[in-house]
């Protein structure tokens, strides 16, 4: 090759050796020791060859400018809203080269002489750009994959556009012994139905040559398409790789069983239709922000004047009301403390709202009012106060990086057991705290002995068998408590967590318990059969008889912290060779998408 003189050394220029070639445009591709930009043309509508994504190598992705894929692997988009000759801001890409050219007027001059065939700036050859990226990333991680298992962490969801995607992510562990998360994809889907989410994401593994029979995990979220037992996407994949378990995200099971309750008991669920409602009355203004803060200011003045408040640094904050996330059950709680912290400040604010509002605002602070000055609301308030206390320090548990599985199960059944325990001794208590909370704010106390009128049985006039207090006792605290015990046995039964607790065994962190090497050829007998045969079977069991002397007892091994530095140390140490069939054992369990997936993959960073 020789320079191409037009443009002084930036770029070089492929010769044609025939007629037929010399009438196509001539190649651009950029010099290795020049400085990577792009050669931009005023005319985006110029015709250049297309760009052959099958046939991807080093030399096409060479001839993509610096500028093209540096937005590409920051996220920055390329195109602006509007391009044309009197737009004030043409995009990140156009931009960049103006800015450039500013400051260099050699370089201006070069891009506005350059060849049509030179620019990149048409929308169809960076999309060709992205793809041809795409594709090279893709081919990367199916080589850091290197023919072992993996498993598939799959989402979908619907982006602005109303169009379902579906993200595809694999977790495999790589030659070092490193945990890899690779997003390997985002996947037009036209419905999320079990069967089309399936064949969509073998499309993908097949197109990309990864053996279908080497799905060892699935991690999915709750959803009944994907974790429905007979039609579900973990059912259809697990009847074709009947060794890909499927691993539901711990993090997120405790957010599913508050879901499950607040749809499952019709109260729970218009109290929390209501509590998001008066979030949003109140919070919807700066305006009404600052009314909620005086109004707190004042409360607190207040309760210190008659020593009902201490004083101290960091007591008596003043806050806002918080919006219940969907995805953190830790903000289900913060949104209930916090209206109960600050329910005077709260009616304070909504008064004025229908003292000064018009129109529907007025109406919707009336409502708002109504709503929480109820009994009903009241009682349910503290009621999930005190549910959501009781579970948060598991949720901030299964959430936490460094938090191993077994901590995790024994927090499950601890939390079961104090929520059967306030079932049965928490019910006078509770009651005797939501009257002298209605006493304090003169909110109206119904006679809990009278009878219980449904909506139904009131229209019709018709006398209710039982009383109030049993149906605030038994339609409403029972039946909460009841439903987040049965999820909580559901998402954490003994079926699903066997696996994770043989899975135990080989980590380090179980160092100060006898090493159960029974545990491993159980897990390997009963859930990776295909993966060893009856020779490797035996062999393994001598290996873990060295194991336990060469390894478990060796110093350096109570200094690790995961099972992946376990992994890394063995491949440092060279004893992977004499410990195969162990590494092999522990290779599959990294492959499970559990709660520990955030620390494996700190330790490759």
């Amino acid at each position: 090759m020789k320079k191409q003189s037009t443009i002084d050394g930036f770029f070089k220029r492929k010769h044609q050796s025939s007629d037929q070639d010399s009438e196509k445009p001539p190649e651009i591709v950029l010099d290795e020791d020049a400085p990577t930009l792009n050669v931009p043309n005023t005319d985006s509508h110029f015709k250049k060859p297309h760009l052959e994504i099958n046939e991807i190598d080093l030399n096409t992705l060479e001839r993509d400018p610096g500028l093209l894929r540096w937005c590409a692997f920051q996220g920055v988009a390329y195109r602006g809203h509007n391009e044309g000759l009197d737009s004030i801001n043409k995009g990140n890409f156009r931009q960049m080269l103006k800015a450039i050219g500013d400051f260099n007027t050699e370089m201006k001059e070069l891009f506005r002489t350059a060849p049509k065939y030179a620019s990149y700036i048409s929308q169809s050859i960076q999309k060709e750009v992205l793809n041809l990226i795409s594709t090279r990333v893709k081919r990367m991680i199916c080589a850091e994959v290197d023919g072992g298992k993996f498993c598939l962490v799959v989402d979908e969801a619907r982006d602005q556009s109303n169009k379902e995607q579906m993200s595809i992510v694999l977790r495999f562990l790589n030659k070092d012994g490193f945990v890899m998360e690779r997003f390997f994809g985002l996947v037009h889907v036209p419905d999320t139905t079990a069967q089309t989410l399936k064949n969509a994401i073998y499309s993908v593994l097949s197109h990309n040559n990864l053996d279908l029979k080497s799905i060892r995990g699935q991690g999915y979220d709750g959803e009944s398409n994907m974790q429905g037992n007979f039609k579900g996407l973990q059912a259809l994949i697990s009847n074709d790789c009947p060794f890909a378990y499927y691993v539901h995200c711990f993090a997120h099971r405790l957010q599913l069983a508050l879901i499950a309750v607040s749809r499952g008991v019709v109260a729970l669920q218009k109290f929390f239709t209501r509590l998001s409602f008066v979030v949003n009355v109140v919070g919807a203004s700066s305006k009404r922000a600052d009314q909620l803060r005086d109004a707190q200011a004042e409360e607190i003045s207040y309760k210190i004047s008659i020593d009902e408040l201490e004083t101290g640094r960091g007591l008596n904050q003043i806050g806002t009301l918080q919006r219940a996330g969907d995805t953190r059950w830790s903000s289900h709680l913060k949104s209930v403390s916090n209206l109960i912290k600050m329910f005077s400040p709260t009616c304070e604010v909504l008064l004025k709202i229908i003292k000064d509002g018009t129109g529907s605002i007025k109406g919707d602070a009336d409502s708002a009012y109504e709503a929480i000055t109820t009994f009903e609301f009241i009682f349910i308030l503290h009621l999930e106060k005190e549910i959501m206390e009781i579970t948060d320090l598991l949720c901030q548990a299964l959430q936490r990086p460094s938090q191993d599985i077994c901590n995790a199960l024994r927090l499950v059944a601890s939390t079961k057991l104090l929520l059967q325990k306030m079932k049965d001794e928490r019910w006078d208590g509770l009651l005797s705290l939501v009257m002298s909370f209605c006493q304090e704010r003169n909110i109206d106390i119904p006679d809990m002995s009278s009878p219980y009128f449904s909506r139904g049985a009131r229209a019709r006039n018709k006398c209710s068998d039982h009383t109030l207090e049993h149906h605030y006792r038994v339609d409403i605290f029972f039946e909460a408590i009841n439903c987040q015990i049965m999820e909580l046995n559901h998402r954490f039964n003994d079926s699903s967590t066997e696996l994770l607790r043989l899975s135990t065994t080989l980590d380090p962190k179980s160092v100060d318990e006898p090493f159960r090497s029974d545990d491993i050829i159980k897990l390997v007998n009963k859930f990776y059969p295909e993966d060893f045969n009856e020779q490797e079977k035996v062999v393994l069991k001598i290996q873990l008889q060295h194991y336990e002397i060469d390894v478990v007892q060796h110093a350096y091994y109570k200094l690790l912290t995961s099972l992946s530095e376990l992994c890394q140390w063995l491949i440092k140490t060279r004893r992977v060779a004499n410990f195969h069939l162990i590494y092999r054992v522990a290779s599959l369990i990294l492959t499970l998408p559990v709660s520990t997936a955030i620390t494996e993959r700190s330790f490759q960073q």
